[in-house]
């Protein structure tokens, strides 16, 4: 029997600006939950990750299905209603539709889902994300699944040594989903050439070679393509399996010592180190840092274990010093050069506004 492991994710309403939901509003969202589950659901999982809600679940109707969409939809509005009625800032923010049309891809909310045959120790890697876009994932999981520096597996694994296959999306393209194919070790530079350009080439799904398995589904959309103006970072979310033919849990988690810089930070138009958080945390310093959160699970005919949190070890307490101390340094630099985005990528109307009107009165001389 298939199971499909879905998470769906948005923010409706924070408190005090960007910092966190509140109660009243995640308690909202899991009563109605609750109430659709018997009937959909085999289990789930509800969480935040700075001002976002997540609804991860388990059943067996496929990955896209309505009914599921339509469950996490409804959860949100009913949400929304909570966030609108306690005054929360950016209350829906993330529902950019009026209805719902079968499914909230386009519509705001961030997805990612895993159908697979269930092995016997099924184990898997819940990442959040905020303050960010699905580019954040493109260093840890290239590292992780290609690079036998981080990842010794692809050295002492007969399966992993055959190495994964990489589908890359191109999130700039926003008239269809632009995908390519990769295969690792092969086009390893190819892949490399695309992943550095993290705000228009992003990681969607890999998959086992060995198997043909797939070990990693991120959500890939970007909320300013589907609004036509800035609305909030896509803050992604991300599935990845572990063990067996996959990379181990450590395997996985290692790449996230480096705190690389990623897009995002204040008003989503800066460069920040994305820094490994504890579960629930919020957002502080300038509506940052950039922050991802991991629940690891085990999961048996689709029943879930109570998360491990995968960051919440003395280890990363060190790591998120030195993160602080990065985004400490790149914020004194202000809004000149690689402290902020480029200009492609500014989010804020006002900056492109104003450089608009200057333009008229640049003058061309001898």
């Amino acid at each position: 029997m298939k199971i499909t492991i879905s998470v769906l994710k948005a923010d409706i309403g924070s408190i005090g600006g960007h910092i966190k939901p509140s109660q009243k509003v995640m308690e909202a969202v899991r009563s109605y939950v609750d109430s659709q589950a018997r009937n959909l659901l085999i289990d789930y999982y509800l969480s935040s990750t700075g001002d976002d809600i997540a609804i991860l679940c388990t059943h067996t109707k496929g990955a896209n299905h309505p009914d599921i969409h339509r469950l996490a939809w409804e959860a949100f509005l009913a949400g929304t209603e909570i966030a609108k009625k306690s005054g929360l800032y950016g209350a829906g923010q993330d529902l950019l539709k009026d209805a719902f049309s079968g499914n909230v891809k386009g519509m705001g909310p961030a997805v990612a889902e895993l159908e697979i045959e269930e092995r016997e120790n099924e184990a898997f890697i819940f990442f959040a994300a905020d303050k960010t876009d699905p580019g954040a994932y493109n260093l840890p999981f290239y590292l992780a699944f290609a690079d036998p520096m981080y990842c010794s597996g692809l050295i002492l694994s007969s399966r992993m040594s055959q190495g994964f296959k990489f589908k890359v999306m191109d999130v700039g393209y926003v008239e269809k989903n632009k995908t390519i194919e990769l295969n690792v070790p092969e086009d390893l530079y190819d892949l490399a050439t695309l992943l550095r350009d993290a705000e228009k080439y992003v990681i969607e799904s890999i998959y086992s070679r060995a198997t043909g398995h797939q070990a990693v589904a991120i959500s890939t959309q970007r909320l300013h393509n589907i609004a036509g103006k800035y609305t909030g970072k896509d803050d992604p979310v991300a599935l990845v399996r572990t063990q067996g033919e996959f990379p181990a849990t450590g395997e996985i988690l290692a790449p996230f010592n480096i705190g690389h810089y990623v897009a995002g930070f204040m008003r989503g138009s800066h460069i920040g180190p994305l820094m490994p958080c504890r579960l629930n945390t919020t957002i502080s310093y300038f509506d940052g840092p950039p922050v991802v959160t991991g629940a690891a699970f085990s999961m048996k005919e689709g029943k879930l274990t109570e998360p491990a949190d995968v960051f919440d070890h003395p280890y990363w307490d060190a790591v998120r010093l030195d993160v602080a101390r990065k985004a400490t340094e790149i914020r004194r630099q202000g809004f000149c050069g690689a402290s902020m985005l480029p200009y492609s990528e500014l989010e804020y109307g006002g900056v492109v506004e104003k450089l608009q009107q200057l333009e008229k009165r640049f003058v061309i001389s001898d």
